[in-house]
């Protein structure tokens, strides 16, 4: 996306987060903030017609949580471009594990520097959608172990993927990116970013975020592994 104007959606309870994100959003040249919620309700909406590239989610929000407006904004066809990025006070929340479940692309503390808000926006909306992908998959594989809403709907589960797949997607639940992956399997980062994109289509994922959850639900990696 560094072609065009990243459009930011900002949901938030406290007026004063959403400013302050607001003014950190807009000071990038390559960003635009193009509505703000102060529900998840409103965020839905807004995601809806404002034309987002990207919402920016607290978790805690009244009248819809922000779990439910992920779940709520990734299973709508229409939005089906628009990433969400969670934010947490604390990154050992369980219910960041939620938000992916229900299809956000990663999350973000709260006290993170505002050039990592910056970095975080561009990186989800090219496309790399897990953020901080090895305290992401620490972070589940301590909270993939209650009980829990389920996950979002996938086409099928690794027993599908052929054992070099498997291998794949085990490496990218343990937080490795493309690169990594094809110097641990001595594979051209093209190749195995090519595995990535086909093991998506196989489970039906919408980004890395549900490659990690389905990895550690279907117990192809054990908590142990990271």
């Amino acid at each position: 996306m560094t072609d065009r104007t990243i459009r930011v959606l900002l949901a938030d309870d406290q007026t004063l987060v959403r400013a302050a994100f607001a003014m950190l959003v807009e000071s990038a040249p390559d960003m635009e903030v193009v509505g703000q919620a102060g529900t998840g309700r409103e965020a839905v909406e807004l995601a809806r017609t404002a034309r987002a590239d990207l919402v920016i989610m607290d978790l805690r929000m009244p009248d819809l949580d922000g779990i439910e407006a992920t779940r709520l904004i990734a299973a709508d066809d229409d939005l089906a471009g628009v990433r969400v990025l969670v934010l947490t006070t604390y990154d050992t929340d369980e219910y960041v594990v939620e938000a992916l479940r229900a299809g956000a692309s990663g999350f973000l503390v709260k006290d993170m520097r505002p050039a990592e808000l910056l970095d975080a926006i561009r990186t989800v909306a090219a496309g790399d959608a897990l953020l901080s992908p090895g305290p992401t998959a620490r972070l589940i594989a301590r909270l993939l172990r209650g009980p829990s809403t389920p996950p979002v709907p996938l086409t099928g589960g690794p027993d599908g993927l052929s054992d070099r797949e498997k291998e794949v997607l085990g490496l990218v639940a343990r937080g490795l990116n493309n690169t990594e992956i094809a110097d641990t399997l001595g594979l051209s980062p093209l190749t195995a970013k090519t595995h990535v994109s086909r093991i998506m289509g196989k489970l039906g994922a919408r980004d890395r975020a549900q490659l990690v959850i389905v990895a550690y639900e279907s117990g192809l990696v054990t908590p142990g592994a990271v």
